[in-house]
């Protein structure tokens, strides 16, 4: 039997940061007003296409698994905020590290990660697959009316990566539960598609707007009940959990989330003060803090869930392997950016701001 386990992990965010008190300076907010609030204390503001994030993000990973683009079987793509719909932009990343493989783009919002990783998980235990790279990339900045505080404070841009891989090692992924609740599907929204009327420039005007309260509630139900699911799935108690490593929307969803499930608060690894909401980003981003920080250790077993527009909700259960640091390192940067912040999102604040 194949088990699918982590390999390799890599990040990248843009340089550029935008503070609370940076924007203080265009709506009317305060550190005082977010933090308590989101537990936010500045988001990552990107200078260039959600494509070029993912492409750092992936060449790390492999760089950390010992592993070169020509060796990957898969690429899954989790984005809601991609530069172009057609082409998917997991072909623009299979370009930039050489593979040879299926690259396709999921749209699962804040869960897309999960998703993705369960699938791939699916490929490497069907046989399908031997190392599939899963991918969260956004650019969230790109749908923000900067005048809305409700979402403006929230967002953030970046990317993560992970590389999974065949073993004849018990562990890996050990279970993965995945769920919708369409019922809520227009309390968390952007009106960007097929569905705007092309020729009417007011079409144009879309961005990201959400019910703050149903949301709070829905994400911890949804993330909870999943949670539960996968670990009776795998007859694993909840005490046997080393890690919980949940989506960033809200440190104070998650302090919620972990206290229904009586866990105690530093089994979360909670890392979005420096990021904000990065949707599919923040649990690979995590992934790679907790690495860093020596959060994670070999063999730990390891909770993961998340919850986003759909309403989307997923859970992964998986054992770290022996490794924790990365086999090879990787010298993929970034163009440089000349600008700040606030300097990147100018136009836009002008633009909704006036």
């Amino acid at each position: 039997m194949q088990y699918a386990t982590i390999t390799g992990w890599g990040k990248c965010v843009p340089p550029a940061t935008l503070t609370n008190h940076d924007l203080a300076t265009f709506i009317d907010t305060s550190d005082e007003w977010i933090k308590p609030r989101t537990g936010i204390s500045q988001r990552h503001i990107s200078h260039v296409d959600t494509s070029a994030l993912a492409s750092v993000a992936a060449k790390r990973a492999l760089a950390a698994a010992g592993l070169e683009g020509s060796d990957i079987d898969l690429i899954i793509l989790a984005t809601a905020s991609p530069d172009t719909l057609i082409p998917n932009i997991a072909s623009t990343v299979q370009a930039e590290i050489g593979a040879q493989c299926g690259a396709f783009d999921i749209n699962a919002a804040c869960s897309g990660f999960l998703y993705g990783l369960g699938l791939a998980s699916s490929q490497i235990k069907s046989g399908q697959c031997q190392r599939v790279l899963v991918i969260g990339a956004e650019r969230l900045s790109f749908y923000l009316d900067w005048s809305r505080r409700e979402t403006a404070v929230l967002f953030g841009d970046g990317a993560g990566a992970v590389v999974v891989e065949a073993t004849d090692q018990p562990g890996g992924v050990l279970g993965y539960e995945l769920n919708n609740d369409p019922e809520g599907r227009d309390i968390l929204k952007a009106g960007f598609g097929t569905a705007m009327d092309r020729f009417n420039s007011a079409s144009l005007d879309f961005y990201i707007e959400f019910n703050g309260q149903e949301i709070f509630k829905r994400a911890i139900a949804g993330m909870g009940k999943l949670s539960t699911k996968v670990l009776e799935k795998c007859n694993v108690d909840k005490d046997e959990i080393d890690l919980v490593i949940p989506h960033q929307a809200n440190e104070r969803i998650i302090d919620t989330l972990i206290s229904r499930m009586k866990l105690p608060k530093e089994k979360a690894m909670v890392n979005i003060a420096n990021y904000g909401n990065t949707s599919a980003a923040t649990i690979p981003i995590a992934i790679c803090d907790a690495l860093e920080q020596g959060r994670i250790v070999p063999n730990q077993t390891i909770l993961s869930c998340a919850f986003g527009a759909g309403l989307t909700s997923a859970a992964v259960l998986f054992k770290w392997g022996d490794r924790v640091t990365p086999i090879n390192s990787c010298d993929a940067e970034l163009p440089p950016c000349d600008k700040t912040g606030i300097e990147l999102v100018a136009p836009a604040v002008k633009h909704f701001c006036g």
